[in-house]
This record gives structure tokens, sequence and C-alpha cells, in this order.
């Protein structure tokens, strides 16, 4: 199965992108870096910089199609980032459209609200996104690992960094189940 991994340059929580992509390796998964730009991109551990990893593939240059799902790693500058450029948020949709699994993880669903795919929805995040997702039509609650099978496709959310466990099983389980 590949798995996109959508960044922006820069801000990605690294913790949030590494745990999900070790967990995709170790199920036997192909995890593929996708961001807005070539080369590297910077995550963080919190507010600080930490590691750089580099990009595989650029959107724009990409399709949700060459991919079985997606992940959305959080941060609170990565889904801001990504929100604000267009050919991000198509792709983020054509995996909704495409009826494709999705995962978001913190303040990830920002991604989600600008790509108008959470109306409907049951999912979690950072708490400070609850009124933004239920401003977009989303039911919000406080649960360590969310999946909504609203929709063509699945979507499995999560609050935070210690949620990590649930949420990789949790997405493991339902991108496996969708058969890609």
């Amino acid at each position: 199965m590949r798995i996109a991994f959508l960044t922006a340059p820069e801000g990605v929580e690294q913790v949030e992108l590494t745990e999900p992509w070790q967990a995709a390796v170790d199920a036997g998964h192909e995890p593929v870096l996708v961001s807005t730009q070539p080369g590297k991109i910077q995550a963080f551990d919190h507010l600080d910089k930490a590691d750089t990893f580099p990009v595989q593939e650029v959107v724009g240059e990409t399709s949700a199609d060459s991919f079985d799902g997606l992940v959305l790693p959080g941060g609170v500058a990565n889904p801001d980032f990504l929100r604000m450029d267009e050919k991000a948020v198509a792709f983020v949709r054509d995996f909704f459209e495409q009826g494709r699994p999705v995962a978001a993880i913190c303040h990830a669903p920002w991604t989600l609200v600008e790509a108008d795919v959470v109306r409907d929805r049951v999912l979690t995040s950072w708490p400070s996104l609850r009124t933004d997702l239920r401003n977009a039509g989303a039911t919000w609650v406080d649960e360590q690992v969310k999946v909504c099978d609203h929709g063509p496709n699945k979507l499995v959310t999560s609050r935070k960094p210690d949620d990590l466990k649930a949420f990789c099983e949790a997405y493991l389980d339902v991108f496996g189940s969708e058969g890609g």
C-alpha cells in the first residue's frame, strides 16, 4: 500500500510524522513524503527546529490516484501553510472524492476544513480546532481516536502526540480494510 504523507516545507510536528511513518513501514507499506515544494522539509519539536526530511513527490506533480491513502501530520504551522496552498487543498479533497482513506492528527484537520470535507462527519483534533470544525459542519468529540465512515471513505482523526499509538493502530486498520 502506497501512503502519502502530506506536509508543508516547514512546521510539521516531527513525532506526528515519524511515528505514523514508521508504523506504515513496519506494516509493510510504502510511505511517501509529499510537500508543496521540492527539497527538504523542516520538522519541529513543538516550537524548536528538529530534523529535516527529503521530499519524495511534489503536490501538483503527483495525484491522489497514485496513492492508497493519505496521512496528514499536525503541528500548528504545518496545516496552516497547507490550507493556504490551492494545490495541497485540491490534493486532499481528491482523496475524499476518490473514496480513499485519510488520517489526520492534532492541528491537521485545519487542512480538511479548507478542503470542505468535514461537513456531517464526526472527528477529533487538538481542542483549539473545535470551533473551526463545528463551524465547518463537523461534530467534534474529545476522544483519543475517532474513525468516521460518513461518505465514500473513512476518516481517522486523533488529538495529540500522546494519542499516536492509538492513531497508528486505527489508521493502519482502516487503511488495510479499505483494500488499498
